[in-house]
């Protein structure tokens, strides 16, 4: 390819001002470390602890829920199970409705981990959304909602 054929300077720079999805990722990353930060002293990070709240229901969920409610395909979802299961935060176990499906379930150890990472978290959250220049982050969750 010679430079006359090259892509213009110019639109490297519209797409860093206006790609929504680049704003979304950069954002995303920031937040995540933020709260990787801020889980660290409990040896989770953010995307570790959002699964063991996701797995805080009335009934042990199957994995197809989970993995549908923080938007994971099955095979990462399972490989991201694996450390905490290790660390006896959960447990996975055969459905007895279905020998197929398996269960997931908080442990106690999964429990008590939660009770002393929830306050952290909300402190950091509450930090992140009085950073927002109208200090609306219903709106903001709203506007990321419609994305999808």
């Amino acid at each position: 390819m010679s430079n006359t054929d090259a892509l213009p300077f110019s639109t490297t720079i519209e797409i860093r001002d206006s790609c929504l999805c680049l704003h979304v990722q950069r954002a995303a990353r920031a937040l995540a470390r933020r709260f990787d930060e801020a889980l660290r002293p409990f040896g989770l990070t953010n995307g570790q602890f959002s699964l063991l709240v996701s797995l805080n229901r009335p009934e042990p969920p199957p994995i197809g829920s989970v993995a549908r409610l923080l938007v994971m395909d099955r095979t990462t979802l399972t490989a991201a199970l694996k450390p905490l299961e290790r660390r006896g935060l959960l447990a996975i176990a055969a459905d007895p409705g279905d020998r197929r499906s398996r269960l997931l379930r908080l442990t106690e150890a999964g429990h008590a981990l939660l009770q002393e990472a929830v306050p952290v978290w909300r402190r950091c959250h509450a930090s992140l959304e009085a950073r927002l220049p109208d200090g609306n982050a219903d709106r903001l969750r709203a506007d990321l909602e419609s994305l999808k």
